[in-house]
């Protein structure tokens, strides 16, 4: 089973930063899981939240942002402990920090409408030639689902679900030609995950911070562990 890092290690580092994602690769990690939004400039940025509020404490829509301001919004504040500025990194920037990994997971964020979907998936594919290996799109958005299949795209694809819907999410990813499929881990007890490896899906289950849960879903087939703290699954894996 491979440990994935949520967010980079967002238990051991701060979230969806390049210091974070540094980290992961200095344990010893080479598979990480992020979160991708489009500013009004069009650029593309690595973040989970659509305000600052909760990472930096400052109180800013992100979508107010051209992403020349992001160096003035710290997510590293409530680290104490980490003695580096962490700005928004862009993707291109994460890119560059994680080029060796063997398994990315690049969170596409849900979107207002089917051309902003449009536009931001042809941006992330533009920018992710050259991981198509390693590179797999996800989203819990069906927007984003339609644009990649009607782009043709040729990165994988993996449905992500936290509604109790279950076989049907595994018909959706099907239908939407996901070869994976990402569940939170509330969902994923023995009949689902069977269930998922019936319909010949990979998938992975996200958050996952309690060892022996982890250990269970290792031994049920469990392709990948989406975690807040990827050192500790490192050494009781």
């Amino acid at each position: 089973m491979r440990i994935i890092g949520h967010r980079g290690a967002r238990g051991e580092a701060p979230e969806n930063t390049l210091g974070g994602f540094k980290y992961i690769q200095d344990i010893g990690i080479r598979a990480v899981e992020f979160d991708v939004r489009q500013l009004k400039d069009n650029a593309l940025i690595i973040m989970h939240d659509d305000n600052f509020i909760r990472t930096t404490g400052h109180k800013k829509p992100l979508y107010e942002c051209s992403h020349e301001e992001l160096p003035l919004y710290n997510h590293a504040v409530q680290w104490s402990e980490w003695n580096q500025v962490e700005p928004t990194p862009l993707l291109n920037q994460t890119l560059n920090v994680i080029h060796n990994f063997e398994h990315i997971e690049v969170e596409i964020k849900e979107v207002a409408s089917e051309a902003a979907a449009e536009k931001i998936t042809l941006a992330v594919q533009q920018q992710l030639k050259g991981f198509e290996q390693s590179a797999i799109i996800t989203s819990f958005d069906l927007k984003i689902h339609a644009a990649l299949q009607q782009q043709k795209s040729q990165f994988k694809r993996g449905l992500l679900i936290e509604t109790d819907i279950k076989h049907k999410a595994i018909d959706q990813a099907l239908a939407f030609g996901c070869g994976h499929i990402g569940w939170m881990n509330e969902l994923a007890n023995q009949e689902l995950i069977q269930a998922t490896q019936a319909a010949k899906l990979n998938m992975s289950v996200w958050t996952v911070n309690d060892v022996e849960r982890a250990k269970e879903l290792r031994d049920l087939g469990v392709q990948g562990l989406i975690t807040d703290y990827p050192k500790l699954m490192l050494q009781q894996l």
